[in-house]
C-alpha cells in the first residue's frame, strides 16, 4: 500500500482537501459577499460548509487508529500520555488563536471554546473510549451516545427543544462557562462548540476510528472500498431519515447530523482510497497531500495570518480600514467584483498558506502535536 511518511495517502489527501476548504469558508474577502454553498445553514440543515468540521473530526478518528498502532491500540501508560499530551496541546493552540494577537486584554470576556478546543476534547475522549472498550462494543457505545443525546435534548430542551432560543445545550454552557465566555455570533449567547454538544462529536471520532481499523485490517482494497461505500451510504441515509424527527443541525451537533456527515465522509474517503491507495493514482491529489501532512499547522497559520491582517490598520481616503479589508477592496474587488473577488481572496489565502506548508513538505518537516 502506497504511503507518505508512513501514513495512508488517501487519508492525507482527504485531510488536506478538508483543510483547504476550511480556509476558504473561514476567510472570504467580505462576509457580505459569500456564495450560498460557502455559508453555514442558518440553523437546521446542512450545506457543503457544514460538512467541513465533521469531516475533519472523522479524519481525526481514522488517524487516531494509525497513530496509536505503536501502542498496540491498547490503553496503557504510553498511549494515555500520548493522548493526553496531544489533547492539551491542541486545546492550548485553540486558546492561543482566540487570544492572538491581543494578549493584553480583558480575559473575563474571552471565548473559551472553539474549533480546535472541540477537536482536542472529542479526540481525547474518543481515543480513550476506543482503547478501553472492546471493538465489538464500539457501535453500541456510539448508539448509546447518539440516542442518549437525542433524549437529553428532546426531554430537557423546553417547549421547542431544537431551537436557538430554547435548548439544553445552551443552558449547560451558560451554567458552566457563563455568557461572557460564549460565542455571540447568533445574536445571543450560544456556543456552537459547547460542552454537551461535544459528546455527539465524540461519536464522530469513534466512527472514524472504526473506519481506520476496517481499512487497516482488510488488505483487499476493492472489497474495502465496497464496504466503505455501503456503510457510508447506509449511515448517511439513516441520518437523513432521522433528521425528520431530530433535525440535522451543526450548531447543536445533533445525532442525525453525526450519522449523515460521517456517512458522507466515509463515502468520500472510499473514493479517494480507491484512487490513491488501490489504483495508486496519486498525482491528482498532490496539492491536498501537502496540506494533509501538516494539517493543524496549516489551520493555525491561516488563523494567525488572517488575524494579523485584521489587526493592521490603514488609512484609505478619510476612512480607516484593516489590511484585510484594504487588500480585498483595492485588489480583489477591482479585479473580480464583490462576490467573485471575495471568493478569489479566500482562494488566495489558501495558496499563501499552502506555499509555506510546501516548504515544510519538501524539507520533510511534519509538525505533530
Amino acid at each position: 500500500m502506497a504511503k507518505t511518511t508512513g501514513r495512508l495517502v488517501s487519508l492525507d489527501i482527504f485531510r488536506g482537501l478538508t483543510i483547504a476548504f476550511m480556509i476558504i469558508v473561514n476567510t472570504p474577502g467580505s462576509w457580505e459577499y459569500v456564495y450560498a454553498p460557502l455559508r453555514h445553514a442558518k440553523w437546521h440543515g446542512c450545506t457543503p460548509t457544514d460538512l467541513v468540521f465533521p469531516f475533519f473530526l472523522f479524519i481525526v478518528g481514522v488517524s487516531t487508529f494509525y497513530s496509536l498502532k505503536k501502542y498496540g491500540n491498547e490503553f496503557n501508560s504510553g498511549s494515555f500520555i500520548r493522548i493526553l499530551r496531544r489533547m492539551l496541546l491542541i486545546f492550548a493552540v485553540g486558546l492561543f488563536l482566540a487570544v492572538f494577537p491581543r494578549f493584553v486584554r480583558d480575559y473575563s470576556t474571552l471565548r473559551i471554546l472553539g474549533v480546535l478546543q472541540r477537536i482536542a476534547l472529542a479526540y481525547g475522549i474518543g481515543a480513550i473510549i476506543c482503547l478501553t472498550v472492546r471493538r465489538d462494543f464500539l457501535w453500541i457505545i456510539t448508539a448509546v451516545i447518539l440516542l442518549g443525546y437525542w433524549g437529553l435534548l428532546a426531554f430537557f430542551g423546553g417547549a421547542v427543544p431544537y431551537s436557538l432560543e430554547s435548548n439544553i445545550v445552551s443552558e449547560i454552557d451558560i451554567a458552566v462557562l457563563g455568557t461572557n465566555h460564549m460565542y455571540r455570533g447568533y445574536g445571543l449567547p450560544f456556543e456552537p462548540e459547547g460542552l454537551l454538544s461535544t459528546v455527539p462529536a465524540v461519536a464522530t471520532v469513534i466512527i472514524g476510528y472504526f473506519t481506520g481499523e476496517m481499512i487497516s485490517k482488510n488488505p483487499e482494497g476493492g472489497r474495502t472500498v465496497v464496504k466503505l461505500l455501503l456503510l457510508g451510504a447506509a449511515s448517511a441515509g439513516l441520518g437523513y431519515l432521522w433528521g425528520i424527527f431530530f433535525p440535522i443541525n451543526k450548531p447543536l451537533w445533533t445525532s442525525s447530523y453525526v450519522l449523515f456527515t460521517a456517512g458522507l465522509a466515509m463515502v468520500l474517503l472510499a473514493l479517494i482510497y480507491l484512487l490513491a491507495d488501490v489504483i495508486r493514482f496519486q498525482k491528482w491529489g498532490a496539492f491536498c497531500l501537502v496540506f494533509g501532512t501538516n494539517a493543524i499547522f496549516a489551520y493555525t497559520l491561516a488563523g494567525i495570518w488572517s488575524r494579523t491582517m485584521l489587526n493592521i490598520k490603514l488609512t484609505s481616503g478619510t476612512d480607516q480600514v484593516t489590511l484585510y479589508q484594504w487588500i480585498y477592496q483595492k485588489i480583489f474587488v477591482t479585479v473580480a467584483g464583490n462576490m467573485n473577488g471575495s471568493l478569489l481572496f479566500a482562494i488566495t489565502q489558501v495558496l499563501i498558506v499552502w506555499a509555506v506548508v510546501l516548504i515544510l513538505y519538501r524539507k520533510k518537516i511534519f509538525i505533530k502535536l
